[in-house]
């Protein structure tokens, strides 16, 4: 699927390529009203398997992506984390986005942070970025809380309306924060 991922390691987590053995539990956690809590809506398994397409080939067109992530010698795999372009045009955009969606069973563990931390390394020192951004609708305090600890910053004044959802869509308000390359 996306064969050209650098595979990167944490002291707990391998973020890698996507594999076809990915594609279930990618659905199971798409599927899971928790994990979709703060998303438009949940995915069956065609839209899943079509998103999974799009992040093998968003490797392909830019050398980065959503890394499916496993846990070094326990789960093979547990969601994903890593960098994108967003498809939408906004006062911010163009723009890298860090972002993560994990299984339910995963969360609380600290993964999505570890598993950011060497997305945003590679982000900064293998490709060069200047900045990378992250956002979420206003009320999703998990997604935030992981923003904050891989020290990434909000001012208030970039919060926006989420262009792809309807006015009237109670998770349309978008907060969004960022972080500068070191030094």
């Amino acid at each position: 699927m996306s064969r050209a991922a650098p595979t990167l390691y944490t002291e707990r987590l391998v973020l890698r390529g996507w594999r076809d053995s990915d594609l279930a539990p990618f659905a199971a956690l798409n599927a899971d009203p928790a994990v979709m809590e703060f998303m438009p809506r949940r995915l069956d398994r065609a839209e899943s398997d079509a998103l999974a397409g799009r992040i093998g080939a968003h490797f392909g067109e830019r050398g980065f992506g959503l890394w499916a992530v496993e846990v070094a010698g326990g789960a093979p795999f547990i969601g994903f984390v890593g960098l994108s372009v967003p498809r939408f045009e906004t006062d911010f955009t163009p723009c890298v986005e860090i972002g993560w969606r994990l299984a339910r069973d995963h969360w609380g563990q600290g993964y999505a942070t570890e598993a950011g931390r060497v997305a945003l390394e590679f982000g900064f020192g293998r490709l060069g970025l200047a900045e990378i951004v992250s956002f979420t609708t206003a009320g999703n305090a998990r997604s935030r809380t992981v923003m904050q600890r891989l020290g990434m910053t909000r001012d208030p004044a970039d919060d926006f309306d989420h262009p792809t959802l309807a006015e009237a869509d109670p998770l349309r308000p978008h907060v969004l924060y960022r972080i500068a390359a070191p030094g």
